[in-house]
């Protein structure tokens, strides 16, 4: 249940980067130009397996915000996304069991 909920949130935030481009001239856009540009060049430059890093925090939502951004075929995007943060709670279970 916390992986689907978790990609749904990414799936939001990737939403929120396709359209969020309507917005870019504004004064009060919380990116200016310039690192728009580079963090389109990043994702360009790592592409959809970046995807899989979703799951760190704060790094994760500005990935699939660019994700978004880049208009990132949902199919891919899903998948990536809910294999990384399945992974993770995967691990975290794992580590609890250890204990």
């Amino acid at each position: 249940m916390a992986t689907l909920g978790n990609t749904l949130g990414s799936v939001i935030n990737a939403l929120l980067g396709r359209y969020c481009l309507h917005f870019k001239d504004r004064r009060w856009f919380p990116v200016n130009k310039r690192q728009l540009v580079r963090s389109q060049q990043w994702f360009a430059r790592y592409g959809y397996w970046s995807l899989l890093l979703a799951w760190l925090p704060v790094i994760g939502d500005a990935l699939t915000l660019a994700a978004g951004v880049m208009r990132v075929r949902w199919w891919p995007f899903i998948v990536l996304v809910a294999v990384g943060k399945g992974g993770r709670y995967a691990a975290v279970i794992f580590a609890w069991q250890q204990m």
